[in-house]
């Protein structure tokens, strides 16, 4: 059974940091495109980061470059999202998601992506 399973979220103060951990298990986490997208009440789901199978290709949106950091442990077929100097309009559901995509286009597609954890919560207070 493939299972993603996020942790790490909570409540911040404006400044503060987080690390989110994505642990999959079930799947050839190793071949996999990882990514990290997030869903603000009213909102669509947003494009935060992603990371290709090697580890070598990393892609942000504009609203977190500069400031949050993905990355990927394959031996523990984990995937990490570390977020510093966070901002209340970082508060939302964030989801972890798997891709057989490898490009970088494909990458910030949440349609490509065909695997999701059920998210973890990220509040920020000002």
């Amino acid at each position: 059974q493939v299972q993603l399973v996020e942790s790490g979220g909570g409540l911040v103060q404006a400044g503060g940091s987080l690390r989110l951990s994505c642990a999959t298990s079930g799947l050839t986490f190793s071949l996999n495109t990882m990514g990290w997208f997030r869903q603000a009440p009213v909102k669509e789901r947003e494009f935060v980061a992603a990371i290709s199978w090697t580890g070598g290709g990393t892609y942000y949106g504009d609203s977190v470059k500069g400031r949050f950091t993905i990355s990927r442990d394959n031996a523990k077929n984990t995937v990490y999202l570390q977020m510093n100097s966070l901002k209340p309009e970082d508060t939302a559901v964030y989801y972890c998601a798997t891709s057989g995509y490898y490009s970088e286009g494909a990458a910030r597609q949440p349609d490509k992506y065909d695997l999701w954890g059920r998210g973890t919560q990220v509040t920020v207070s000002s």
